[in-house]
């Protein structure tokens, strides 16, 4: 199937990506800039995502949006429709891993455009997962906002040890060790294996 891939650089929708090129066709990276930091819907920053889809080898189609709360979703559906009209896309991957709210505003978006949507790492158990993640992908840690993650976090490769460690502060402080509460932010490095993307 031909899709797009709703990407922001960082581990979530990189690990989807890896995982949808291993039977579909990735036609294009779709990736919403933000001007809301904070944005409930998308990922931030996402200053590196021409590069990472230059080294892909993939198209990137980036829009900017001003981020506000439910009109950001409007921005998303301009953007699949562009990517459904330029590349002929049938589908939608989402790096959605526990946010019912991002999963079912992008399922409602891809309902009314008439294309499937695929979430490969909704509800995986989120220790597991972000060691799956970091065994294919280099990842660093470029912003965080939780109890016990001070700036000395930033720039950070996320390997087993800080696996660990990030596990340690889910038991203190109760983070997500994924960082799916927005209390990390992440980018790809580079894929250690690129055979199948």
């Amino acid at each position: 199937m031909n899709l797009g891939i709703l990407f922001s650089g960082g581990k979530d929708s990189s690990y989807a990506l890896y995982k949808a090129s291993e039977e579909n066709e990735i036609k294009v990276l779709i990736t919403l800039d933000s001007e809301n930091k904070d944005s409930y819907m998308f990922h931030t920053p996402v200053e590196k995502a021409e590069e990472q889809a230059s080294k892909l080898e993939i198209p990137l189609l980036k829009i900017r949006t001003e981020g506000k709360k439910e009109e950001e979703l409007e921005d998303l559906k301009i953007a699949i429709k562009k990517a459904i009209d330029e590349y002929e896309i049938e589908g939608v991957v989402t790096g959605a891993v526990a946010s019912t709210y991002q999963a079912s505003r992008v399922q409602r978006i891809c309902d009314d455009l008439d294309i499937y949507c695929f979430n490969p790492l909704w509800q995986k158990d989120q220790v597991e997962l972000l060691r799956e993640i970091t065994s294919k992908i280099k990842v660093k840690i470029v912003k965080v906002a939780a109890e016990g993650l001070d700036e000395s976090w930033v720039g950070k490769i996320i390997d087993n040890n800080v696996v660990k460690e990030l596990i340690k502060l889910k038991e203190k402080y109760g983070i997500n060790v994924a960082g799916e509460g927005g209390e990390y932010e992440t980018e790809v490095e580079e894929f250690y294996d690129c055979s199948s993307t």
